[in-house]
């Protein structure tokens, strides 16, 4: 694919209409100057002085910023978040971006706000040192009244957006917002509409959507003992997708992209070169909204596997931070 063709596709990414479901998370950054290092007097332990608290959406909310760098035109986030400080500041971080629209996002006394606390060591001239990451999860099942909000939300979706994009980031079923009965919703979905389901417990279960996932993923959904070599992958996702009916997509870090169309024809993009140090946080949520993206605008999947790993080279290079790639950036990777 050259430039001319990328840029084709991405001129219709202002027009698109978006939903993503899923589990957003406050993303909070702790930047420590460790030139002013103490220690504390009451409990002789080094004390790490904060000297800038910065925040933004994560989790499904990472997804969702690498929409927006696109430029998509409307984006419908369907999650929810805690009535607490850090549900305050996420829902601040995703009314500030342009074409979010909250009417789906609940504020609930009934969940705590997930959050993922990153403490970075920041050194004058050197890359940012994370420490010890700290986590505020819910680890009690999803209320029913608010699973049934989900539902409602996403039903509501259903013919009134270009692609659907879900990701399940909880460690634990049933506690955040994709729960049984918000993928059971997924079927409502129009078959001409692309929904592309990620999730870090695996997609066993899942209706046939496009399945987008890792290849330890991959061995769970097709019950396989080990798929080692490029050919066993290939023939794995060639008959899932044959029987979903659907594209899947296999991510394979610095061996690349498998995709296989729904009539089992595959095709592998590799990894572009890497350039000196690199942070692959967000690589895997940035390769899921430019997949879906691209395929709301008809690009093929042989593109959007292209356009994916180009957006997921420019990320992985961005450090301190869950990156994302815009269209001028994307462009540059292409003759």
């Amino acid at each position: 694919m050259n430039r001319t063709r990328f840029q084709e596709i991405a001129e219709n990414y202002s027009r698109l209409r978006l939903a993503v479901i899923g589990d957003y998370c406050l993303d909070r950054y702790l930047e420590i100057d460790p030139s002013r290092k103490e220690t504390s007097i009451e409990t002789g332990l080094p004390v790490h002085n904060v000297t800038r608290v910065r925040s933004q959406p994560g989790a499904a909310g990472t997804v969702l910023n690498n929409l927006v760098a696109l430029g998509v035109g409307k984006i419908h986030p369907v999650g929810f978040c805690g009535e607490d400080g850090e549900g305050y500041e996420l829902r601040r971080s995703l009314s500030s971006l342009p074409g979010i629209c909250l009417d789906h996002f609940l504020s609930t006394p009934d969940r705590r706000t997930f959050t993922y606390c990153k403490p970075l060591v920041m050194k004058h001239g050197a890359s940012p040192i994370e420490l010890n990451r700290l986590d505020s999860k819910n680890w009690s099942p999803t209320p029913k009244s608010v699973i049934d909000n989900m539902v409602a939300a996403s039903k509501s979706l259903a013919g009134k957006v270009d692609a659907v994009i879900v990701m399940d980031q909880v460690d634990s079923a049933e506690t955040g917002v994709v729960t049984r009965a918000v993928v059971d919703a997924l079927a409502e979905f129009p078959v001409t509409i692309p929904v592309v389901a990620d999730s870090r417990r695996g997609l066993v279960g899942y209706p046939p959507v496009i399945f987008k996932m890792n290849l330890a993923e991959l061995a769970v959904v097709v019950d396989a003992d080990e798929l080692r070599s490029d050919q066993q992958i290939k023939l794995a996702a060639s008959e899932l997708a044959r029987k979903n009916g659907r594209a899947v997509i296999i991510t394979l870090a610095e061996r690349g992209l498998i995709g296989a169309t729904s009539d089992g024809t595959v095709v592998h993009v590799p990894t572009l070169p890497v350039r000196g140090e690199i942070d692959v946080v967000g690589a895997g949520d940035c390769v899921l909204a430019n997949i879906t993206v691209a395929l709301a605008s008809r690009a093929t999947l042989a593109e959007s596997l292209q356009i994916a790993a180009s957006a997921s080279s420019i990320v992985i290079h961005q450090l301190g931070t869950t990156g994302t790639a815009s269209v001028p950036q994307i462009a540059e990777a292409f003759p």
